[in-house]
């Protein structure tokens, strides 16, 4: 039997699958070439989703913390006691110190679950939920819909003449949305690449042009790019004219960017800034393609502004091949399924009111909760509830949230394996993984589609999905009036406004909304002016920079560069999900361990080679990776790897959270991005020395 799904939660998920069954196991896995989207291609991630399935070290029933948090007791109960502990500790802490001392806390979303989690906190009028989002799409999207009402997603249907690749590598790690291979087709087609990344990755070893920009400068480079654009005149001269607000206020703020300045920030030769504006502009149709990377310092947002400006004044929104918006099908709207008007007190008692477009996007910075737990200010943070996510190793100084996560009162924890996070809390549940649950993927994206990820196969143990946690765990708080019978119910709710039951979805696999290209010029864009904002009047009356600024995060002392004379920054590794699957043997025989890419001239300096353990220091820490040399790197750069753990390692404190931990390194003080709160996760100046290995 082969069931036709979407791969999900090994990492944002997308491509189409075929699942073969025999005496109702899974017996093999490809890539569906049907499916529109990936066409039949599978990453090892993909495939070795059964690997996580069957893993001997799966959670199978809640266990409960006997002994002192991170000694490794556990003894069993039952679901019905997890969840009565649970909510005895949450009521508790509400009778004690109010809602406010509760936090709830996701990692990277991959279904429903977040927004289950959100339901839940509105309902208890918890205002704290801790998410990614800071660091994490959050900047692109809240600055996407500041300046033109909408998020705007490469069009790879109507092939672009020019994409431009910007902190992005889709060809190893897929965007939210977007799967590599859209991309290789359109390459495939003739359009001309450029590629914007510290690091000669393998999208850009295909460019026709090859940005280096020194990490964390990118908003200075987006600025050059304009000021070019403007000077000569490249711009769309109609469509500046008539759908954008503040052209003239651009222009005079550019001024201030002399291409000598923007070249001597970023590194990148005044002649290739050029170049890069004049072939950007120049290609009709052209879009943007941008990453996360963007995302991890402190001109998040502002750079995210930067790239839309660049996409308008070409003249690329709304146009085939550019950057595109993807409306939604008609389903239930995520404000609904979270409740957010049962909670419309929420931005007044929420922990950093200051950020106001985290607020507006429902979630606090993670370094806020940390530091509230931590200092008690501006009020106590007792109890913690955290699902998909391992803050040990993902969160901003990872010493400091070790600290914060040994003082809390209560910890309780859903996850597949008892990661570094877990093995600190007093409850950890049993979540489920793909194909043991029905569920609905891209729910709440802005890529204009959905997708249905049906139940394949039982639930090992008493694994249960991280959605129906949260139902029953409303149900036993006395909130049973908002929540369902069963999740079938829940999914069923949420497609009634297309006309469909789950069970019609997944005959149909894919649901997408009317897509339309320049919508614009019937109803204009869904901003204040009706145009697209290069000057927003909204971000000027909040307090914020109307025009992106570029803020230097790494003003450091001529003494402070001497010790610290590298710059560090980092790369997701393909084989792996953030911290996850360094367990799975078929991903880790690819990947064995923690990286640090150098230069060989460098590493020379330092007495460094190949294949050596690697010191690398700042002013918060010390961690060690295995050096491997290359070209691709400045020599002034090192690139690290992110989320390393040792599960096979008990002899280590956690499993090793700390030895090679990239957040050991990461400062979570101010300054933060004025409007979202980004703290810088790259761009950090470092040193490295030989190691003794492990």
């Amino acid at each position: 039997m082969i069931v036709k799904t979407f791969c999900a939660r090994m990492d944002h998920g997308g491509c189409g699958m075929l699942v073969h069954l025999e005496n109702g196991r899974i017996k093999k896995i490809e890539g569906d070439p049907d499916c529109s989207l990936n066409r039949g291609t599978l990453c090892a991630k993909g495939l070795a989703q059964v690997e996580r399935l069957n893993h001997p070290d799966r959670l199978v029933y809640p266990v409960k913390r006997i002994g002192e948090r991170g000694e490794g007791k556990w003894t069993r109960i039952s679901w019905g006691e997890a969840l009565g502990t649970i909510t005895e500790k949450i009521q508790e802490t509400i009778r004690q110190d109010g809602p406010k001392a509760l936090s709830f806390a996701q990692g990277t979303p991959k279904g429903l679950e977040l927004f289950l989690l959100i339901r839940l906190a509105n309902l208890l009028q918890a205002p704290n939920v801790s998410t990614p989002g800071n660091v994490c799409h959050m900047p692109r999207e809240t600055a996407s819909t500041v300046t033109c009402g909408f998020f705007p997603v490469p069009d790879y249907d109507h092939p672009p003449a020019c994409v431009a690749v910007w902190g992005s590598n889709l060809f190893q790690t897929n965007e939210e949305g977007v799967i590599g291979s859209q991309l290789k087709r359109a390459l495939d087609r003739g359009a001309k690449l450029i590629v914007i990344d510290p690091r000669k990755t393998a999208v850009a070893s295909r460019a026709d042009l090859w940005i280096q920009p020194k990490p964390g400068s990118d908003l200075a480079l987006a600025l050059g790019m304009l000021r070019v654009i403007i000077d000569e005149r490249l711009y769309d001269n109609g469509f500046v004219e008539n759908r954008t607000e503040g052209f003239p206020e651009l222009r005079d703020h550019l001024r201030q960017y002399s291409l000598e300045q923007v070249s001597e920030i970023t590194w990148v030769p005044k002649d290739q800034i050029i170049r890069l504006a004049q072939l950007f502009s120049q290609a009709k149709p052209a879009c943007i393609q941008w990453g996360n990377a963007i995302e991890h310092n402190i001109n998040s947002f502002q750079c995210a502004r930067a790239l839309l400006i660049l996409m308008a004044v070409t003249g690329n929104l709304e146009l085939p091949g550019g950057n595109v918006n993807r409306v939604g099908p008609t389903i239930m709207r995520p404000g609904e399924l979270v409740q957010i008007k049962k909670f419309p007190e929420k931005k007044e008692k929420i922990l950093s009111p200051e950020f106001r477009l985290a607020t507006m996007m429902g979630f606090v910075p993670s370094q806020l909760i940390v530091k509230a737990i931590l200092t008690g200010k501006p009020y106590p943070i007792r109890t913690m509830y955290i699902q998909g996510g391992n803050p040990l190793l993902s969160y901003a100084d990872s010493k400091e949230t070790f600290e914060a996560l040994k003082k809390l009162d209560f910890l309780a924890v859903s996850e597949i394996f008892l990661t570094p996070t877990a093995q600190m809390a007093n409850i950890v549940l049993p979540a489920a993984t793909h194909f043991e649950f029905d569920d609905i993927g891209h729910f709440g994206l802005p890529h204009g589609f959905i997708l249905a990820r049906p139940k394949i196969v039982e639930a090992v143990g008493e694994a249960w999905s991280d959605s129906k946690i949260l139902n029953e765990l409303g149900k036993t708080l006395g909130l049973g009036q908002y929540f369902w019978k069963d999740m079938g119910e829940c999914l069923d709710e949420i497609l009634k406004p297309a006309g469909i039951t789950y069970d019609d979805f997944k005959a149909i696999g894919m649901l997408k909304g009317k897509w339309e290209y320049q919508s614009y010029q019937k109803k204009g864009f869904s901003t204040p002016s009706g145009k697209v904002e290069i000057y927003s009047e909204k971000l000027k009356e909040w307090g914020y920079d109307p025009l992106p600024t570029f803020l230097d995060s790494l003003q450091i002392s001529r003494e402070s560069r001497k010790e610290y004379p590298l710059i560090f920054t980092s790369a997701k590794d393909p084989f792996y999900f953030h911290s996850a699957y360094r367990n799975i043997p078929s991903l880790r025989k690819l990947s064995p361990d923690p990286v640090l890419l150098i230069h060989p001239e460098t590493a020379s300096q330092s007495g460094v080679r190949e294949g050596d353990w690697v010191v690398i220091e700042t002013a918060r820490g010390s961690i060690r990776q295995k050096a491997k040399l290359g070209n691709e790197v400045n020599p002034g750069v090192v690139i690290l790897s992110f989320g390393w753990w040792f599960p096979e390692r008990k002899d280590l404190e956690l499993t090793g959270w700390k030895e090679s931990n990239l957040n050991v390194l990461t400062d979570s003080n101010p300054p933060y991005e004025p409007t979202i709160g980004s703290t810088a996760l790259r761009g950090i100046p470092c040193r490295i020395y030989k190691s003794n290995p492990f």
